[in-house]
């Protein structure tokens, strides 16, 4: 556990100690009140909730966190210190959990930063809180998804940029898997228990689920299992480009 926060402790302060934290949260904050007040209407709607804000955040996402994660490890490899980290008696998957906490914790402090979202609304008229919370707990848990995939394609390459874009093209296919274009593609020649395992795969699906305040230990399961099963993968690319 030491190990863990070690690595914790380096990756938080790598990020506080260049514009990279400073220039993501201000980004993200900027962009999520642009979605939520211009682009969702919130004063049009009429409606104190955070509808907007939820709607919004998984596309947000889907270039903000592979931009946040394209560094954790193609930046180690092409600085070459990955070969100094790996001669400390810390083990491969100390390491990826402590890069992975450190990311996932920091994407937490922007999404916490957006508390003024949550005290205008309450401002502004009577919103269901316990739902917004819940919403809150969704996105944290999305973010971890998108952060485990970006972990795990930086390990592939030290070029950031390309670790950035299939970043977004891996994401981009977790969130398209549950549009109806999508699923009406294999609708009529597909087995239902295939159409049903492709939608499940979305995290569209899971997301919007508990934003609506369902809180389905199913849907936590689905978001815990994909982080566990990216890490793992993480892990393993890790230690084969350590062997190489």
């Amino acid at each position: 556990m030491s190990n863990i926060l070690a690595i914790y402790k380096r990756e938080i302060n790598g990020y506080f100690a260049t514009p990279v934290a400073y220039v993501f949260i201000v980004i993200f904050l900027m962009l999520t009140g642009v979605f939520t007040f211009y682009l969702g209407g919130l004063f049009e709607r009429g409606q104190a909730d955070l509808q907007p804000f939820f709607a919004y955040l998984p596309w947000l996402y889907l270039f903000l966190i592979p931009a946040l994660s394209m560094r954790l490890w193609a930046e180690e490899r092409k600085s070459g210190s990955i070969e100094l980290l790996m001669t400390l008696p810390i083990s491969v998957t100390q390491a990826v959990l402590g890069k992975f906490i450190a990311s996932w914790l920091f994407v937490g402090l922007a999404l916490l930063l957006t508390f003024p979202l949550w005290i205008t609304v309450n401002y502004l008229g009577s919103p269901d809180n316990p739902v917004i919370f819940s919403g809150y707990l969704a996105a944290f848990l999305m973010a971890g998804a998108y952060l485990a995939i970006g972990s795990c394609i930086s390990a592939i390459t030290r070029n950031q940029v390309i670790a950035f874009v299939i970043s977004v093209v891996i994401s981009f296919l977790f969130i398209l898997s549950g549009f109806p274009l999508v699923l009406d593609f294999f609708e009529g020649w597909a087995p239902q228990i295939l159409i049903d395992a492709i939608s499940s795969m979305s995290f569209l699906t899971h997301f919007n689920t508990i934003v609506k305040g369902v809180i389905d230990l199913r849907d936590i399961i689905y978001f815990v299992s994909f982080i566990g099963c990216w890490l793992l993968a993480n892990v393993i690319l890790v230690e084969m480009k350590k062997a190489d």
